[in-house]
């Protein structure tokens, strides 16, 4: 896998270009996944933690790339997410032993980067 932000900046342009094609499919979509992450009953970070684990067993790397970020924005810990991709790996098998270490060095990268940009060593 691509780092993880090099594949969500690949998406950008498509992403973009199909945007203007269904902006109201496109923004339905965006409300929901608003309310989807609103903190509620769980947590934003307990939501990203779900997100990530279905990215792993969907196999999707844009996912993993989005939600690991996601998972690392809103302050997930290394030991959540490994027990999140736990859970994942039972639940996608053999697929998740690809998908999951991917989905732990992409929340690795992003988590580093955030406490970087703390200014934390």
């Amino acid at each position: 896998m691509s780092h993880p932000s090099e594949i969500i900046h690949e998406l950008a342009g498509p992403t973009r270009a199909l945007r203007s094609q269904i902006p109201d499919a496109w923004a339905g979509f965006a409300a929901m996944h608003r309310a989807a992450f609103a903190d509620g009953a769980l947590s934003a970070r307990v939501k990203e933690l779900i997100a990530l684990s279905i990215a792993v067993a969907q196999g999707c790397d844009g996912c993993i790339a989005y939600h690991a970020r996601g998972a690392a924005v809103r302050g997930a810990s290394v030991e959540e997410v490994g027990d999140a991709l736990g859970v994942a790996l039972l639940m996608s098998g053999g697929p998740g032993t690809i998908y999951g270490p991917r989905a732990f060095e992409a929340f690795t990268a992003f988590a580093a980067e955030r406490t970087e940009g703390d200014g934390a060593h």
